[in-house]
C-alpha cells in the first residue's frame, strides 16, 4: 500500500460546488524520505520504510545516524513502514503529497486521544441505571449488575466497565480527499482523523 508519513494541522470546512458546508481535516504530508527498502531475498518481504519530520542532530543516537546517514538524510521523528508500496524507489528518494489524487479515498491510522478514566456512560454509551427512575436517587450513572450468581461466582473476561479510555492505535477507512496542495505540502480530507493537534497519522492508499 502505498502512502505517507502526516502531521494533525487541524480541522475546518469548506464549501463544494453544490454549496454545503464539508467538515475536513487539514494534514501536513510529508516530504517523506526512504530511509530503508525491504526486499523479500533479504527481509522476508517487501516495504518501504520512510522517515518524516526532521530532529536535531544533538537528540539523535549513535545508530540513528548511522541509519540515516546510509540514505543522505538528516536524523527524523517518525519512521514507519509500508509494505507492497507501488512503484520502484531507491533509498534516498524524497516522496511529496503529489502522491495523492483528489477524489480518490484513504485510510489513515494514529493514536486517538487519551481521555483518562471514564464511566461507562462516557466510555460505553450506557444510559444510567433505571434510565434515572426506580428511586435512583444518586447513581444515575452507575453501570449496574455485573455479574451472575454463585455460578459463576466471577465478572466475565471483556465486561464493559469503567477504565481508561482512548490512546488506542485508530484506523479511520476511506477518507475521501478533497483537496491537494503540493506547494505546502498539505491534504485536506473530508471528516475527522484520529489524535490531537500536530499528532503523526500514517496515510495510505
Amino acid at each position: 500500500m502505498s502512502g505517507l508519513i502526516g502531521r494533525k494541522v487541524g480541522m475546518t470546512s469548506i464549501f463544494d460546488e453544490n454549496g454545503k458546508n464539508i467538515p475536513c481535516t487539514v494534514i501536513e504530508a510529508g516530504p517523506c524520505v526512504v530511509t530503508q527498502v525491504r526486499t523479500e531475498e533479504v527481509d522476508g518481504y517487501n516495504a518501504l520504510q520512510l522517515g518524516f519530520d526532521d530532529k536535531a542532530e544533538k537528540r539523535a543516537k549513535q545508530s540513528e545516524k548511522g541509519h540515516f546517514k546510509k540514505a543522505g538524510a538528516s536524523p527524523k521523528k517518525k519512521v514507519v513502514e509500508f509494505r507492497h508500496f507501488e512503484g520502484e524507489h531507491k533509498l534516498g528518494d524524497t516522496l511529496g503529497v503529489d502522491l495523492f489524487v483528489e477524489g480518490e479515498f484513504v485510510d489513515v491510522t494514529a493514536t486517538s486521544k487519551g481521555k483518562g478514566f471514564q464511566g461507562v456512560v462516557k466510555r460505553h454509551g450506557f444510559g444510567g441505571v433505571g434510565q434515572a427512575t426506580h428511586g435512583q436517587h444518586n447513581r444515575l450513572r452507575a453501570p449496574g449488575s455485573i455479574g451472575a450468581s454463585s455460578y459463576p461466582s466471577r465478572v466475565f473476561k471483556g465486561m464493559r466497565m469503567a477504565g481508561r479510555m482512548g490512546g488506542e492505535r485508530v484506523t479511520v477507512q476511506n477518507l475521501r480527499v478533497l483537496k491537494v496542495v503540493p506547494e505546502k505540502n498539505l491534504i485536506v480530507l473530508k471528516g475527522c482523523v484520529p489524535g490531537h493537534k500536530n499528532a503523526y497519522l500514517k496515510i495510505e492508499k
